[in-house]
């Protein structure tokens, strides 16, 4: 436990940034799965989600850049069978 009370506001701060950190994961996965199984309506929502996490360094820009190409790769070819 923290003693002095800098460290005791630097934890504080720290379980706050980790608590959105978590959030903007979770977000970046479940908008994934939405895509997967709704298709590309949802990739807009995705890509939002995406570069917000990397935006804020939750993920590295090119994390970032090839999860949003394997997720336009995955909408399109959901798209495609729902034609067929």
């Amino acid at each position: 436990m923290p003693i002095t009370s800098s460290a005791k506001k630097a934890l504080k701060s720290s379980v706050k940034k980790r608590t959105m950190n978590q959030k903007r994961k979770v977000a970046v996965r479940e908008t994934a799965k939405k895509v997967a199984l709704g298709g590309p309506e949802e990739l807009s929502r995705a890509y939002q989600a995406i570069d917000k996490a990397a935006k804020r360094g939750v993920i590295k820009k090119n994390t970032a850049a090839r999860k949003k190409a394997r997720l336009s790769r995955v909408a399109k070819a959901t798209k495609t069978a729902k034609k067929a």
